[in-house]
């Protein structure tokens, strides 16, 4: 992946997923080392809420739909509560009016678990909402994993219509 092909071969997707496992299993450290200061209660809805809010009603929709066509609106929030700049402004807010605190800790855990463990990050509008093989992904991988500069059917990048600097 990179700024003119923003789009991840299964290999480094498995990569990027490997990084928020790293960062989900630190977390767990934290978790395990401050049990007894975690307050548990505001800890299970802090890890909640975002699924309340930014998954169960679009997977709610998506299931309900005929031709698994929903509105934009629940993309949009998925994104927004699944955004770690959202959930970092949550942090921030909450530290600096409610106080700093272990159970803060069930954001980056409910995040770098939905990446690292599970596999999902932010969801483009151009695909289903929930998880469905896009049909086109398979060929492209096909054509860019041969390896030798050709597309699978032995074109090179220029004769594809790829121009390259």
């Amino acid at each position: 992946m990179d700024v003119k092909n923003p789009f991840e071969s299964p290999t480094t997707f498995r990569l990027h997923r490997a990084e928020y496992v790293v960062a989900w299993l630190a977390v767990n450290v934290f978790v395990v080392l401050h049990w007894s200061e975690i307050r548990w209660l505001p800890a299970l809805v802090l890890f909640a809420y975002i699924d309340l809010l930014g998954y169960l009603p679009g997977a709610i929709a998506f299931r309900r739909s005929a031709s698994g066509r929903i509105s934009k609106n629940y993309y949009i929030a998925y994104n927004i509560m699944h955004s770690m700049i959202t959930q970092g402004a949550i942090i921030v807010l909450w530290g600096f009016t409610i106080g700093w605190e272990w159970a803060l800790l069930a954001i980056p855990w409910h995040i770098f678990g939905d990446r690292g463990i599970w596999g999902n990050f932010l969801k483009p509008f151009s695909l289903p909402f929930e998880p469905h093989a896009a049909p086109g992904y398979r060929r492209l991988m096909e054509e860019i994993s041969t390896g030798n500069g050709r597309a699978a059917d032995g074109r090179t990048p220029a004769a594809a219509g790829v121009h390259v600097k």
